[in-house]
């Protein structure tokens, strides 16, 4: 059987909190490594400190590919990504060197590496439709109706996330089918890279939920308030944009807009976080092929450089 020619890639993947820059930083000074972002709120300039963005000086050591691609008020989709990674995936190998991608954003993973199918176009009479079912039952009621037809889609979408409910309950009314599963891939093409799948898993989840905290607080006391007041004061922006969906800046943007205290505003702040870690966890069991490590236990690094050196 021919040896495996495709190029190596590298997919660091775990939930937020969960040390993932931080190691892949570490990995890209022990190997030929260069690092690639996905992130959903990272493509987004002027989202730092809420959505935990690379400081200057961690990027002057270790730049990361797809960083701040849009302004806030600019659509950037699965798709979108798929294009751009592999872009920067084919001029690291041109380097030399191998694509490191690291990041909690499961679809962009799975969009990556598997492609997308067509979905059909917006219908508007199903979306006004909806819309009014939204305003009489309120969204988490029509969560539970996603969560009844499309269980893995309904797993990573909020209870209140709008947009993206409203979009999965169009599509399997006019598929039929779950967007999950029209999700998965696209024309079966073999992806021309050759993955080695590393995911963070904490095996004690009120450590993860500690540390959530903690960081939370801390992105408090550098300034991320002032980040989302610089935001509003934009006057073009909604809080129901895709990037400002990010866990923290819709609860700050509430807080600002004085709907909520800042006592509130700290607790719906660090308890998004924690729902979205969760729903990251849940996706990241179903990748079968990934190799996991308790980013808790003493010595991952060194774990994930044994890893490393049996792939690479």
């Amino acid at each position: 059987m021919p040896a495996d020619a495709r190029p190596l890639a590298v997919f660091l993947m775990g939930p937020t909190a969960s040390g993932k820059t931080a190691l892949a930083c570490a990995l890209s000074e022990r190997f030929a490594l260069d690092l690639v972002s996905v992130d959903s709120a990272l493509v987004y300039r002027g989202l730092d400190i809420g959505a935990a963005k690379p400081d200057a000086a961690t990027l002057a050591l270790h730049p990361h590919a797809l960083l701040d691609l849009r302004d806030p008020s600019e659509p950037y989709s699965a798709a979108d990504f798929r294009a751009d990674a592999l872009a920067a995936m084919a001029r690291i190998h041109a380097r030399g060197r191998v694509p490191l991608l690291v990041g909690g954003t499961g679809l962009y993973f799975r969009a990556l590496q598997r492609g997308l199918s067509a979905l059909p176009d917006a219908a508007p009479a199903i979306r006004a439709r909806l819309a009014d079912e939204a305003a009489a039952l309120g969204w988490p009621a029509l969560h539970a109706r996603l969560a009844a037809c499309d269980p893995v889609a309904a797993g990573r979408i909020g209870a209140n996330d709008a947009q993206r409910l409203q979009r999965a309950l169009e599509v399997i009314e006019l598929t039929g089918r779950p967007l999950s599963e029209q999700q998965t891939g696209g024309g079966g093409e073999r992806f021309p890279w050759r993955v080695l799948k590393l995911a963070l898993l904490p095996a004690d989840r009120a450590e993860l939920h500690a540390r959530i905290a903690r960081r939370f607080d801390a992105m408090l006391a550098a300034g991320f308030l002032d980040e989302v007041r610089a935001l509003r004061d934009r006057q073009d922006l909604d809080p129901d944009l895709p990037a400002l969906r990010a866990v923290g800046y819709r609860q700050a943007w509430e807080h600002l807009d004085g709907a909520i205290d800042a006592a509130v505003f700290r607790d719906k702040g660090i308890f998004a976080t924690r729902q979205l870690a969760k729903r990251q966890m849940t996706w990241l069991r179903t990748e079968l092929d990934a190799r996991t490590l308790d980013p808790d236990r003493a010595g991952l690094f060194d774990r994930a450089c044994g890893a490393l050196e049996l792939f690479l």
